[in-house]
């Protein structure tokens, strides 16, 4: 898809896509419902941390996820084969190159994919000729610039930074969330509709704090310290400041929020 993914495929990157995934579920996927008999393809599936929720989700739906790594696709099909969900099918294969025929698919979800895609509006294009003519795309996707955080660290803010532009350097977009309804418009879908879906987190809401804040963000950011600074895209001293004060704002007094979008349309 390109080399925009700046996350890596380890172990700790697994866990932490699992953690999200976990964490998230209700609140992103409580209306992901496909009807029933219908044809989804997962465009990006990634280690399955999706998968394993809207297809359990939609047990008389049928998917097929496809993923561009191989080794991402193997681990995948381990997972959902450990949760015995027997309603998908997994290739390893490129969004910008789909070897489906034309109107293929009834529905297709793409979940946290576009930000790391050099060109996400031919993504959506390649995407639109698979889908049937009245079928449904969904888009989920963050936006780091919706984060948010007591105590305010301009040190935290600045870690938050270096990976928006690393991420950038490396054909991404991590600001891509507020996107989502232009991307949808230039590649031609209609009845186009956003919802913003906010995490909020403070110590009444202990299951955010240690899944979202500690385990997601803040991990996530924690996860780029060796390449931001090969690049000289931050100093030492102000990163491991900047994810210190994250950690601070999973304290007991403090806060964090951020917001992910979920974007529909038609073809």
């Amino acid at each position: 898809m390109s080399d925009g993914y700046v996350h890596g495929y380890s172990q700790k990157e697994v866990s932490m896509l699992e953690d999200q995934a976990n964490t998230l579920e209700n609140l992103i996927h409580h209306d992901t419902v496909f009807p029933d008999g219908s044809l989804v393809l997962e465009a990006g599936c990634g280690v399955g941390a999706q998968t394993r929720i809207i297809c359990a989700k939609n047990p008389r739906s049928r998917f097929i996820s496809l993923d561009i790594s191989e080794e991402s696709v193997k681990a995948a099909e381990k997972l959902v084969k450990s949760l015995k969900i027997a309603n998908v099918e997994f290739q390893t294969g490129n969004i910008m190159d789909l070897k489906f025929s034309d109107e293929y698919f009834d529905c297709i979800i793409v979940c946290f994919v576009l930000e790391h895609l050099k060109d996400p509006v031919k993504a959506l294009i390649s995407l639109k000729r698979v889908l049937k003519k009245g079928g449904r795309i969904i888009l989920i996707e963050g936006d780091h610039g919706s984060a948010y955080f007591y105590p305010n660290s301009d040190f935290a803010q600045k870690a938050i930074n270096s990976q928006v532009t690393l991420q950038s350097l490396s054909g991404g977009n991590a600001l891509i969330g507020r996107e989502l309804y232009p991307l949808l418009k230039k590649a031609g879908f209609k009845n186009i509709a956003l919802s913003p879906r906010m995490v909020y987190a403070d110590p009444t809401r202990p299951e955010l704090v240690d899944g979202f804040t500690k385990k997601t963000f803040t991990a996530m950011i924690e996860g780029v310290k060796k390449e931001a600074l090969e690049k000289k895209i931050i100093d030492e001293k102000t990163f491991d400041q900047g994810v210190k004060d994250l950690y601070r704002s999973a304290g007991e007094d403090g806060v964090f929020c951020y917001t992910f979008f979920k974007g529909t349309g038609i073809k």
